[in-house]
């Protein structure tokens, strides 16, 4: 392999400090509605994962109805809690200056949250238009699936075996690894928890950081190393 083509970001955790602010506003909608949870619990059970999927797991352990009206309630205060309090991920805009490939993002987010908190941090210049949510492409092809990861390589012209991923969740990371793309894992936003990178090792993270300033020198040490897929 003589290098990487392109490089997909996921931005919930990724880019934007976002997971913390989701598991604090979910956390709280599922303890009041009968299956009590804190942050930190949601962040490492259910970081990456929709909201509707989350509700569908929590159905399936618990036994418990729950409304559908939680589906909505959710997505308001999120936003709302969005739009107020989410922050750029520290050392975004340095590490993009240095690397040399193609980028885009890939979420699960919806493409309207996507563009109100990358515009909102400042990042959305660095990457629009190259920026697609795996909710556009149905509800039933979001991550663990890896079709938003093969749709973004698609879109930019790349094969998957020239692609690597950044990646803070487990589920990203087997979407991924699915895809037929080398993943390094992310650990540097405040969802963070003390398992996180051995977890994200052993979904098949190749190696895991927690400072953006240290990804562009990872992903060229990876290139020059084959790995194994």
């Amino acid at each position: 392999m003589e290098g990487f083509d392109l490089i997909i970001f996921d931005c919930d955790g990724v880019l934007v400090d976002s997971e913390i602010i989701a598991a604090e506003v979910e956390s709280a909608l599922l303890t009041d509605a009968g299956y009590p949870i804190g942050v930190e619990e949601m962040g490492e059970r259910f970081a990456g994962m929709t909201w509707h999927n989350i509700l569908l797991q929590v159905e399936r352990e618990a036994s418990i109805p729950l409304s559908a009206s939680l589906l909505e309630k959710s997505e308001k205060l999120l936003d709302i809690r969005l739009a107020n309090d989410v922050k750029a991920i520290p050392g975004v805009e340095f590490a993009v200056s240095r690397l040399p490939m193609k980028r885009c993002i890939c979420s699960n987010s919806s493409t309207k949250r996507l563009d109100m908190m990358l515009g909102k941090v400042g990042l959305k210049p660095l990457f629009a238009p190259n920026i697609f949510s795996a909710k556009d492409l149905g509800a039933d092809r979001v991550k663990p699936k890896p079709d938003i990861f093969l749709h973004g390589a698609s879109r930019m012209g790349i094969s998957p075996d020239k692609t690597v991923v950044v990646e803070d969740s487990v589920h990203g990371v087997h979407a991924a690894r699915a895809a037929g793309m080398r993943v390094i894992g992310f650990t540097g936003a405040s969802h963070s928890y003390p398992a996180h990178a051995d977890k994200l090792t052993d979904a098949g993270a190749e190696t895991v950081i927690s400072r953006m300033n240290d990804l562009p020198g990872v992903v060229a040490a990876l290139a020059a190393w084959e790995g194994v897929l």
